[in-house]
């Protein structure tokens, strides 16, 4: 007997409705259940020997941390060197706090570096529950100080620096801004947050609403929110675990917020575009229709990713440009 199709799954297109009904099959046990061990082990991606994206350099990197040294990946755009610094994106990883790797995310780097012309630094910052909040925010934080001082090695302009990542890593992004805003230190050019997780309530309508969506249910997201939030930490939930308690958002780097329609998270993320243009943060935000949470890293599968892709490419060109006017003598 076929089971049925839960309610909201009839807003998704048939690009999604398909890869929904190929996860039901697969992933039988919500995540809560699982844990996050075997959730790594099932959910895990491997490396493509043949990528959707062919760059001509791709470099293993050590990112020196507090921490000790965490892996990255640097993408470099196609084209041959030239004398021109190249801007660059520290990209980071989704998947709860507790899974994501950089082999997750290569496909959706290789396509940024190769569509906006800009490098992307993806980092494999810890994750929880073995290192809860703040470690994956610190790793961050000193990832972006490394690639500013070293940075001209690769051939990339330490000036010209904007932060991304999808789910967690949108978040990560997003808490690293209010991080160096607060801290006097320089900010990015940008921050381009796809679908994150910005606040701890849980309250916004599409937490019912899609309660039941594909991948990510309400009930597996509050879960993997209480790995990444150690119920030992004296400090509570501050504005750089949910960025939507900052008491303001003004001074941040312009944003790029993209959001999925059929995702719980959704109407947190889009409350905070508007709180950042409230904030006077000048901020794009747009939603795609008819998928779910994750469908920015799934290259090749969903036609929305293509799309979305774009927007981010488009986005960083165009920081691209604005910078490069500001800097020109008049």
């Amino acid at each position: 007997m076929t089971k049925p199709v839960p309610p909201s799954w009839e807003r998704l297109d048939a690009d999604a409705l398909l890869v929904a009904r190929a996860i039901t099959e697969t992933l039988t046990t919500p995540v809560r259940e699982l844990g996050a061990q075997a959730a790594r082990e099932l959910l895990a991606s491997a490396p493509s020997d043949r990528p959707l994206t062919p760059l001509d350099r791709v470099e293993a990197v050590a990112v020196p941390t507090r921490s000790g040294r965490l892996r990255g990946r640097l993408y470099h755009p196609p084209g041959a060197p030239t004398e021109d610094l190249r801007p660059t994106l520290l990209y980071l990883h989704g998947g709860g706090f507790v899974l994501g790797t950089l082999d997750g995310v290569d496909e959706v780097c290789r396509a940024i570096a190769a569509r906006s012309g800009w490098g992307v630094l993806s980092l494999e910052y810890r994750l929880s529950p073995e290192h809860p909040y703040p470690a994956a925010l610190e790793d961050s934080i000193d990832a972006l100080a490394w690639l500013r001082t070293s940075a001209l090695d690769s051939g990339l302009d330490p000036d010209v620096i904007a932060v991304g990542g999808d789910s967690a890593g949108g978040s990560l992004a997003a808490a690293l801004c209010l991080h160096l805003r607060d801290s006097g230190l320089p900010l990015p050019v940008s921050q381009v947050l796809v679908y994150p997780t910005v606040d701890d309530r849980f309250s916004t309508p599409s937490w019912t609403q899609f309660a039941d969506a594909p991948l990510l249910t309400a009930a597996d997201a509050r879960w993997f929110w209480e790995q990444y939030i150690d119920p030992d930490n004296q400090g509570g939930v501050d504005q750089y675990a949910a960025p939507m308690k900052a008491a303001s958002l003004r001074g941040l780097p312009p944003a790029l917020i993209l959001t999925a329609e059929v995702d719980p998270l959704r109407d947190d993320a889009e409350a905070y575009a508007e709180r950042l243009r409230h904030d006077g943060v000048p901020t794009t935000a747009i939603r795609h229709s008819g998928v779910f949470h994750g469908f920015f890293t799934e290259v090749g599968v969903f036609a929305k990713t293509d799309v979305a892709i774009d927007d981010v490419a488009r986005h960083l060109r165009g920081i691209a440009a604005t910078h490069a006017a500001s800097a020109s003598p008049s």
